[in-house]
């Protein structure tokens, strides 16, 4: 009996102990279809948060960019050609020139030996270094024509005669310029389209150039190189030089339209080095193509 009472008495204790502690509860009810609504929502308002945030930086981003390109920034197609007709007969006579002659030379050029073809170029590229300097002085460009005096010497007599391209190697890199880009910087414009017997695609203001550049050879006469003989002999071989460098052909594309092409990119080239010479708008390139008084 006695110990029936000790086992009540400790039972009630533990369950005393107990309530102080231990506190039952109850599971939420299961409602998935709130829950998937709650969690839907959750993901538009996280949605919403990325999508303002990226067009903000959008914004910000558009402030240090160049406005889109339009139609009307595009480069005009027109190209001052007004002796057309006489142009088409001489890329004619080009191409049949190049295809039956010119070609054939200098394929036949670069079979000899790559030391050879290489010594031949650098010797020619020396020679231009004498127009360059004098074209640079004209420019007001001292600094590049101090480049291209110093190309000259070092070349002329570490690299025996130009022979050698010493000065590349010195870190002296080749930038040579004409009478054509002096006129430029001058204020010449390019002038119409014009296609040269022999020498190809050009404009008015690069024919002159040629002439300009041939008679300050011809004034300054390095070695006496550009008398008599000498110099014709300098001269085509310096032109097969030349085109044995250049790997464009004569209708190889098949287009029916290569002479508005080349006419087009020619033309274009110029007015971009033009551009980079005078720092310009480059808004004035849609029109200065054009002949003056259009």
């Amino acid at each position: 009996m006695r110990a029936l009472v000790r086992a009540a008495l400790a039972c009630l204790a533990l369950c005393g102990c107990a309530s102080r502690n231990v506190d039952i509860r109850t599971l939420p009810a299961e409602t998935p279809a709130a829950d998937n609504a709650a969690a839907a929502d959750n993901a538009a308002a996280l949605a919403a948060v990325v999508a303002t945030a990226a067009a903000e930086s959008g914004r910000q981003a558009a402030g240090d960019e160049a406005p889109p390109v339009t139609p009307a920034d595009a480069p005009s197609m027109y190209t001052y050609d007004p002796w057309e007709r006489f142009n088409r007969f001489n890329y004619r006579f080009n191409a049949r020139f190049d295809e039956a002659v010119f070609l054939p030379v200098a394929n036949g050029y670069r079979r000899l030996p790559s030391p050879i073809r290489s010594g031949v170029h650098n010797f020619f590229s020396n020679l231009s270094e004498v127009d360059s300097v004098a074209n640079y002085t004209l420019q007001w460009r001292l600094g590049f024509g101090a480049r291209s005096l110093g190309r000259f010497v070092i070349n002329s007599t570490i690299g025996i005669g130009g022979l050698f391209d010493v000065a590349k190697s010195l870190h002296l890199a080749p930038a040579l310029t004409g009478f054509s880009t002096t006129l430029s910087v001058w204020g010449v414009h390019p002038g119409p389209y014009l296609v040269i017997p022999f020498f190809g695609p050009s404009t008015l203001r690069d024919g002159l150039g040629l002439l300009g550049d041939y008679g300050l050879s011809y004034g300054v006469n390095v070695a006496d190189l550009y008398r008599g003989i000498r110099s014709w002999a300098l001269g085509v071989t310096n032109a097969i030089d030349q085109r044995a460098n250049i790997s464009f052909r004569y209708y190889a594309t098949g287009s029916p339209f290569e002479y508005e092409t080349i006419r087009f990119f020619y033309v274009r080239k110029r007015l971009i080095e033009d551009e980079g010479l005078h720092k310009k708008d480059p808004a004035r390139m849609r029109d200065v193509d054009k002949p003056a008084g259009q």
